[in-house]
């Protein structure tokens, strides 16, 4: 190699640490010879990815050749707190450096020795040959060889996430050189490789020391200028575990490898070995990504797209068997043995569409449609009488499903008697996450999106739908193209999960939620008819009473439904201050209205006129209409993937917007009972959870003092922005302090403000300003998260959640301040609605596994609602308590408020 040939470059990879890292961030994965893969999968990746992004010329991988190494001659304890590694991962180390090998790269590991040793050997040649080297690990040990030549790729989260470090970047981020690396794992241990270090001495303890003295030797000679006699105790006392930890933590550059560079050449890799490979393991999204080698015939691929396609047409060209290039071969099911034999050939997943799960379907559950890599089996269904062998497949724990909305699927079979278990790939869900601003995309949408097909219902939906609907060779060719598309798209949504930092929140919470919501969907909630009409009955009256009256403050009687008549009334007998109008006459609007509550009381009898109208036809005629009749309760749907922020939405009815802030409103809830005779209702109701993810996400002083100390947050603003003593604040005060309060997390403008409060808009300027003034953090992370959400063109939540801002830098004033207001709610609104459905997912778990009858009915906003026997009530507290004030770690502490009785009404 020529030392002065400054195109070279050299990547050497950190086997152990990458396949690790992989193993712990993807799902476990299985091909069909029972081969776990998920860490060979997300190595791939990762290599593939350098590969394409770094362009070496020279590539090497070191792995670790066994535990025993010349650190535990030093040391008899050194890694000895570390886990047994999982079976499911040793067993993958092979297929690692089989990927290695077909890639056409060395792989080194030298007995005695650690992979961290190799790459430091290794980087040492390449430094003396003036050859810029990249070392990709996850592990900060590498840091310490970081120099002018050499640059560390270190993974910060999972395997997608990496962060570049230059000796600038390790100044940056310790205040250190490279080699004080070393001196910082001498003082503060690694509990990862149980190198103990001086006890009691963390990285901040430690870093001050080497910012002061420099070294490990120096920090333990002058230890009698040391802060602190406590500090310098240990430091004297535990000096020579000081320097044997150093010992332990420094990478050898020198140790017994004969290499030649030569054999670290890399050009490019061997299609067909690569191919072969990834045949064997199954890795089909990884396939399409290889270029087709020169010797394979369109039919062959063509075929790696799944489901078949025909050989002479272009894959690209699909559009679910309507056009040319795309060959599904679908069957019909004609008996059980049929099904057993196919369902035998499905190896690791496989797509299953029933038509129940189509949302605009008015039909009855006709048929399933399963997919797998090449061919569709559509298993008829009459009566709700499911196959045993598609049974089994249904609870087939050791096979991924492929579905669009499972939950739909779920909740019809529970209410048949039948389970599913929870190793699904839902599509709905995943493309939700992709494009959270889509509002529940259909299934067309996100197959003719996705896989550039021309998909769309069929001629005999709609009304055709209600009658017999069509023949099962009709069924059989809509659903099989749909499953085969659920089969084939699969791959690109989890590889955009993966790019895209999303897998976890999918995996941990979207997923695990969809089956406790499927579990609540299919229990619903008991409604006493008799008191839900005696709620009916007491409306009227005040109805009957409202119109009377209205018509004798009128002087005359009017349509009050009719805002054309109302008008006439208001403004031009009653003489009313005009405030909007309209092309068709005077508005009477509910902003309108209120505005002239204070002109006339008959303004106020027409908003209660129309409250309770609203109360007696939306929630108690409209509740009546769902109750079932042998039951006695009414199931609602939660919608997971509509809204853009995350928050779950209700319908079929819905039973979160039930009004409250009238009694009447607060009085239908005395019509939701327990389902079982003597139980009880229990709610638990989040605390100001916006403004505690506000106090944390800010970091906002005056915020987390208030709620460390468990401090009324509307009357502490109250006391800061008016300036005045806690005892002094006014219940005004309080008012308006609250209305900034909620207004700010929204993004609120001084306009919005002086709606709200009646102010005008320089009085509400004027108090927004001092606000901002007393509540600098809460200032600094507004204007923060926008500036990112103009930088990266989306904001997220604590868990990651994403919602995409297209117009963030738009021209247009007003789209651009909803797309900042946006940028400002979602990452505390988003988060809101994460913690609620973590605590969930985590009460639900508890609930089974420790043998509640107790069960979770309802998610209204911040509010969880359960039905429980009295003897399980005390315990119940505690478990929901405990799971939803712990759901996630704040600055500040989570607060629940709970309440119980024997109906929901009660229970508030």
């Amino acid at each position: 190699m020529n030392e002065n040939d400054t195109r070279q470059k050299l990547i050497i990879i950190d086997g152990n640490s990458i396949a690790y890292r992989a193993f712990f961030a993807l799902p476990l994965l299985s091909n069909g010879k029972g081969q776990f893969t998920n860490a060979v999968y997300g190595f791939t990746m990762m290599l593939m990815k350098l590969l394409e992004d770094e362009k070496p010329t020279h590539i090497v991988v070191a792995f670790d050749a066994g535990k025993a190494n010349f650190r535990h001659e030093l040391y008899k304890e050194y890694k000895g707190t570390r886990e047994k590694t999982p079976g499911e991962l040793s067993g993958q180390f092979p297929l690692v450096r089989d990927i290695v090998t077909a890639f056409g790269i060395r792989h080194l590991e030298l007995s005695g020795y650690e992979a961290d040793d190799i790459i430091g050997t290794i980087t040492r040649f390449a430094e003396e040959q003036h050859i810029p080297s990249l070392v990709v690990s996850g592990d900060k040990d590498l840091l310490q060889l970081v120099s002018e030549h050499v640059h560390t790729l270190l993974t910060r989260k999972g395997i997608t996430e990496v962060e570049r470090y230059t000796i600038a970047k390790v100044q940056e981020r310790y205040g250190l050189t490279p080699e004080q690396i070393i001196d910082l794992k001498g003082l503060m241990g690694d509990t990862s490789d149980n190198i103990p270090g001086i006890p009691g001495v963390g990285e901040k303890t430690a870093l001050k020391l080497l910012h002061e003295f420099g070294s490990v030797e120096q920090v333990l000679e002058r230890a009698d200028q040391v802060s602190g006699k406590k500090l310098q105790e240990k430091l004297r006392e535990f000096a020579d575990q000081a320097r044997l930890s150093k010992e332990l933590a420094t990478i050898h550059r020198s140790i017994p490898l004969t290499v030649d560079f030569a054999d670290f050449e890399y050009q490019a890799f061997d299609v067909k070995k690569v191919r072969d490979v990834f045949r064997t393991l199954e890795f089909k999204s990884l396939l399409d990504k290889l270029p087709v080698p020169q010797a394979a015939s369109a039919n062959e691929a063509g075929s790696e797209n799944g489901c078949g396609f025909d050989g002479d047409a272009d894959p690209s060209a699909n559009s679910a068997g309507q056009t040319a290039g795309l060959h599904v071969d679908i069957r019909i099911a004609r008996d059980d043995q049929e099904i057993r034999q196919f369902l035998q050939t499905i190896q690791a997943d496989a797509a299953i569409i029933a038509d129940v799960q189509i949302p605009e379907y008015a039909g009855n559950f006709a048929g399933i449609a399963v997919a797998r890599e090449h061919s569709v089996l559509y298993i008829p269904i009459a009566d709700f009488q499911i196959p045993e062998p598609l049974i089994r497949l249904l609870q087939d724990e050791q096979k991924i499903k492929i579905s669009y909305d499972v939950k739909t699927l779920m909740v019809r079979m529970l209410q048949h008697g039948q389970g599913i278990d929870t190793h699904w790939f839902d599509v709905l869900l995943s493309s939700y996450l992709l494009n959270p601003s889509e509002g529940q995309p259909d299934i067309y949408e996100i197959l003719n999106r996705d896989l550039g097909w021309q998909l769309s219902a069929p001629d005999w939906f709609g009304k055709k739908a209600k009658q017999e609907g069509p023949a099962d060779e009709d069924r059989a060719q809509w659903l099989g193209q749909i499953a085969c598309g659920l089969y084939l798209n699969r791959s690109k949504l989890a590889e955009a999960l993966e790019a895209q930092s999303l897998q976890e929140l999918y995996q941990e919470l979207e997923l695990p939620l969809t089956f406790v919501l499927g579990q609540m969907e299919a229990l619903g909630v008991a409604v006493d008819r008799a008191r839900l009409q005696e709620i009916g009955e007491h409306l009227q009256e005040r109805i009957a009473q409202l119109t009377k009256d209205i018509y004798q403050m009128a002087g005359t009687e009017f349509n009050i439904n009719s805002p054309k008549q109302m008008g006439e009334i208001l403004f031009d007998k009653l003489g009313l201050p005009t405030m909007k109008k309209t092309k068709t006459g005077y508005s009477t609007s509910a902003d309108v209205l209120e505005k002239l509550a204070p002109y006339h009381e008959i303004v106020q009898k027409i908003l209660d006129f129309r409250q309770l109208g609203k109360l007696l036809s939306t929630y108690v005629e409209g509740l009546l209409k769902v109750v079932e009749t042998e039951t006695g309760k009414v199931h609602t749907r939660f919608n997971q993937a509509l809204t853009a922020t995350g928050r779950l939405s209700s319908q079929d009815p819905n039973l979160q917007n039930i009004p409250i802030r009238m009694e009447e409103g607060r009085k239908l809830r005395q019509a939701f009972i327990p389902s079982e005779s003597g139980w009880l209702i229990l709610s638990a109701d989040y605390s100001q959870v916006e403004l505690r993810i506000m106090a944390h996400l800010s970091q906002d002083a005056s915020m987390i003092e208030a709620f460390q100390q468990d401090m009324d947050i509307h009357t502490r603003t109250a006391s800061d922005v008016f300036e005045v003593p806690i005892e002094a604040v006014t219940s005004l005060m309080r008012r308006t302090a609250k209305a900034v309060n909620f207004g700010i997390i929204y993004g609120i403008s001084d306009y919005g403000l002086s709606q709200n409060l009646n102010i005008t808009r320089a009085q509400a300027g004027e108090f927004i300003e001092n606000y901002f003034a007393k509540f600098k953090g809460v200032k600094r992370f507004m204007d923060e998260i926008v500036a990112k959400a103009r930088e990266d063109g989306y904001v997220t939540t604590m868990l990651n959640r994403r919602r995409y801002l297209p117009d963030i830098h738009s021209k247009n004033f007003n789209l651009r301040s909803f797309a900042e207001r946006t940028a400002m709610n979602t990452p505390i609104q988003g988060t809101a609605a994460d913690i609620i459905k973590k605590a969930m997912v985590n009460i639900d778990k508890v609930l089974k596994e420790q043998s509640f009858h107790a069960r979770m009915l309802l998610q209204v906003h911040d509010e969880l609602i359960f039905e429980c026997p009295p003897e399980e009530l005390e315990s119940l507290q505690e478990v929901v308590r405990e799971q939803m004030e712990h759901a996630l770690t704040l600055r500040v502490p989570l607060k629940v408020d709970i309440h119980y009785g024997p109906t929901w009404y009660e229970a508030k």
